[in-house]
């Protein structure tokens, strides 16, 4: 996503036509919008990238009574679509623009891609056990007992999406899942829905 030409850009503060043209495809902006966005961007990040600590710095201004760290870094994981270690322009626009797109489906499918942590397009128990007490940091939940406890939630919700007894949840029984409960889609898409 970040850099579509096979080889690395000299100078991340300029937008190449290239690259527009894949925002115009790829998000829901025009021409116009993109250049909006990519000011405010350099704005921001003057080199042109956005680094791990300066998102997790943001992203915890987002989130100032709860612990940020832990799911902010598995969004950064998500937003960097090139493990480059850093966001660029264009990662950062198409990850923003889904993610504030009315397509539920994909704004689904773009959480069930922040749980599937191994990236082998399934969600096991571990993965969900992980980005669930992630969560409960974020919110500064310190109960975790009964309905919070994040190892008796996984196991309610693979009962309840996991339609084919497999243990793990593919990105169909995910987003059919959160569809068919609109309080579960809620709390497993926190800053996504």
């Amino acid at each position: 996503m970040g850099n579509k030409g096979g080889k690395k850009k000299a100078d991340k503060t300029i937008l190449t036509e290239e690259e527009i043209q894949f925002l115009l495809k790829n998000t829901n902006y025009n021409r116009e919008q993109i250049k909006k966005w990519h000011a405010g961007f350099l704005l921001d990040c003057p080199k042109g990238e956005l680094d791990k600590k300066k998102f997790l710095q943001v992203y915890k201004e987002f989130f100032p009574t709860g612990k940020a760290d832990t799911f902010a870094t598995e969004v950064f994981k998500l937003f960097d679509t090139d493990s480059s270690g850093k966001i660029d322009f264009v990662e950062f626009l198409v990850a923003i623009s889904t993610s504030s797109s009315g397509d539920i489906r994909k704004k689904l499918a773009m959480a069930f891609d922040l749980y599937d942590t191994s990236d082998n397009g399934r969600i096991e128990k571990k993965e969900m056990v992980k980005l669930l007490n992630a969560i409960f940091d974020l919110y500064g939940e310190k109960n975790r007992k009964g309905d919070n406890d994040p190892k008796e939630r996984t196991e309610a919700i693979f009962r309840k999406m996991d339609t084919n007894y497999s243990n793990t949840l593919d990105e169909k029984e995910f987003i059919e899942g959160c569809l068919s409960d609109p309080v579960l889609m809620k709390f497993l898409n926190p800053t996504l829905v």
